[in-house]
């Protein structure tokens, strides 16, 4: 029996994760948040602020995958300059752990593509693992460089996962692309408006990638338990390429709607005041009362869809050792906004 520590369980990565382990008879999982989870047959949820040091009460655990991640104000694309809350918690959180966890294998780490810069420009695509960092700060250069150090002499070994915008059913989790297109479907569509693409000319031609949840849980049990994944890093994403454009009129298509002519828009600013007219949609279709901040991130489509350069990881790295599996990015979308609708997240 394996135990495995997943640090933010409830997120769009943690969970899925969480859910990944808990179907396989020989894992024992606890999932750390600040909210409480529902706990279930080998699955214990512990809540807990890893910006504080703390003393877990378990111990023995055998792998940790850590997948918290603190967002700062302001604009998606600076986030990754906010080093010192994202440093902390995973100092807190993995040396708290190994403290009381002898039999500790693995540490998972989940990084992201920011790691080459994609949130600042064009950069060399397709990136790989081996490319160098960009110039200035990135809080997961800072969380490397302390996992790498940590471990130095130790019986456990790292793995460091990047994937590119993560896609996933997580109601409740604002971080995530997939609230983005549904509930700006939702409010167009109320305005009697198309679902038109959104982003700055151009962007909706560049070509971009994405990572199924999913698909990365079963990338991050590969890590962890892989003996060629020791101290080292791999890209991971669907493993196919998109244009937003080509797909858009596909997406527009689950809602009924017709995605229309670009229109762009800045939809932190757009949506700013659409709070009542949410809760209005909420009510006249019934819908699970999730409030307009807690069920989407609007920086973050604004990040996402104006992107005017290629976002492209090279995935060589990840096949040579072992994990080869791939999704339809385009299938995936569908799926999982049609999801958002069944379970009366959006109408």
């Amino acid at each position: 029996m394996k135990k495995a520590v997943v640090v933010g369980a409830l997120g769009v990565m943690g969970r899925y994760i969480v859910d990944k382990l808990a179907a396989r008879p020989d894992w024992e999982v606890i999932g750390l948040s600040r909210r409480k989870g529902e706990d279930r047959e080998r699955v214990r949820y512990v809540p807990v602020d890893v910006l504080k040091p703390w003393a877990p009460d378990f111990g023995d655990a055998t792998h940790v995958f850590y997948a918290a991640f603190q967002a700062s104000a302001g604009k998606a694309a600076d986030y990754a300059s906010n080093i010192a809350p994202n440093r902390d918690m995973l100092v807190n959180a993995v040396s708290a752990i190994e403290r009381v966890s002898p039999n500790l294998e693995r540490v998972v780490l989940i990084t992201g593509t920011k790691y080459y810069g994609t949130h600042l420009g064009p950069y060399k695509t397709p990136a790989r693992e081996s490319d160098p960092r960009h110039a200035g700060a990135n809080y997961y250069f800072d969380q490397i460089d302390w996992l790498t150090e940590f471990q130095k002499g130790k019986r456990w070994t790292w793995t460091d996962l990047r994937p590119q915008t993560l896609c996933g059913f997580a109601p409740g989790t604002a971080m995530s692309i997939l609230p983005v297109i549904a509930v700006y479907a939702a409010i167009m569509k109320e305005l009697g408006r198309p679902m038109a693409w959104p982003g700055k000319p151009g962007t909706g031609r560049t070509i971009y990638q994405v990572t199924d949840s999913g698909h990365f849980a079963s990338a991050a049990l590969w890590a962890a338990t892989d003996a060629r994944c020791a101290n080292q890093a791999y890209n991971i994403t669907n493993g196919d390429y998109f244009r937003w454009l080509d797909i858009w009129p596909r997406l527009a298509a689950v809602f009924g709607m017709e995605a229309g002519e670009p229109s762009p828009l800045n939809l932190t600013e757009f949506m700013a005041d659409k709070a009542p007219l949410w809760d209005a949609i909420v009510s006249k279709h019934g819908l699970k009362p999730y409030r307009f901040d807690e069920v989407v991130a609007w920086p973050f489509g604004d990040y996402v869809f104006n992107t005017t350069w290629d976002v492209m990881s090279n995935l060589t790295k990840s096949r040579q050792h072992g994990f080869h599996d791939v999704v339809d990015s385009e299938e995936m979308f569908v799926d999982l906004l049609t999801r958002f609708r069944e379970a009366r997240i959006v109408p």
